[in-house]
């Protein structure tokens, strides 16, 4: 049995970053402020059955790698049983998912307290999302560069970037496949948005995501041997397998 390499470790040096132009952040407010009042009682009702169907917090927060480089509190609704370990990065079918965690995440719902890292200006409508310390530091220094840029609710890599047609099939999402391959692949995507972040694409970006969330089937993008990002048909995970379209879980210790 071969072992798997050692992941270099380096940390994450803090800048001032990228920030949103006027109009982005104009519409980060608009949207934010919007979605917290007419989304109010539905967040009200998802935050109660949280904490009704399994011991613990509704709310979860974590630090996360921001604008620069630099800290911050993101906010979500607990998806995860408490106590449990392994890695934070979690599988669509990962065992730590309560039952209500798992419907949340394939409705987005559990982000959507992240409406307030928005307002606060902590986080953008569309960007990057927003990385754990624990896996940014082991980050190439050909992705690094993703830290500049203030962590979006929402990004075409969330949309447009499917796990699985990076990974083979039956390969486990661990480690050292995430940061050596899902995360190049992941930043290139995210590049073909942050090169010209305008306000039309930002708006694109936004109705990609409500159309994937209510299921329409948005063209992926997938990255080519030598780097060129191109679209490609619509991908399953095999049939039989769990999903691994990954998405960065809560620590070890879910709060």
């Amino acid at each position: 049995m071969t072992d798997k390499p050692e992941l270099e470790t380096r940390p994450i040096d803090p800048s001032d970053g990228v920030a949103p132009s006027g109009p982005r952040r104009a519409l980060d407010v608009l949207g934010a402020l919007a979605g917290l009042v007419l989304l109010s009682v539905p967040l009200l009702a998802v935050y109660l059955t949280v904490r009704l169907t399994s011991p613990g917090p509704g709310v979860f927060r974590q630090t996360r790698v921001g604008q620069g480089g630099r800290p911050f509190t993101m906010y979500k609704f607990r998806t995860m049983r408490q106590g449990v370990g392994g890695l934070t990065v979690t599988a669509n079918r990962d065992p730590r998912l309560t039952r209500i965690g798992k419907l949340l995440r394939q409705w987005s719902l559990d982000e959507l307290p992240q409406l307030v890292n928005v307002l606060r200006g902590q986080m953008t409508l569309v960007g990057p999302r927003p990385e754990t310390y624990d896996l940014a530091v082991h980050y190439d220094a050909g992705s690094r560069w993703i830290f500049d840029h203030r962590p979006g609710l929402t990004g075409v890599s969330e949309v447009r970037f499917r796990d699985f047609d990076v990974l083979g099939p039956g390969e486990e999402v661990d480690l050292v496949n995430y940061i050596e391959r899902i995360v190049p692949a992941r930043v290139a995507v995210d590049a073909i948005y942050l090169r010209d972040p305008s306000m039309a694409a930002t708006l694109r970006a936004l109705w990609d995501t409500v159309r994937h969330i209510l299921g329409f089937t948005i063209p992926p993008l997938r990255v080519t041997a030598d780097g060129t990002v191109r679209e490609g048909p619509d991908s399953r995970a095999p049939d039989g397998g769990p999903s691994v379209n990954a998405r960065k879980g809560e620590p070890d210790a879910a709060a």
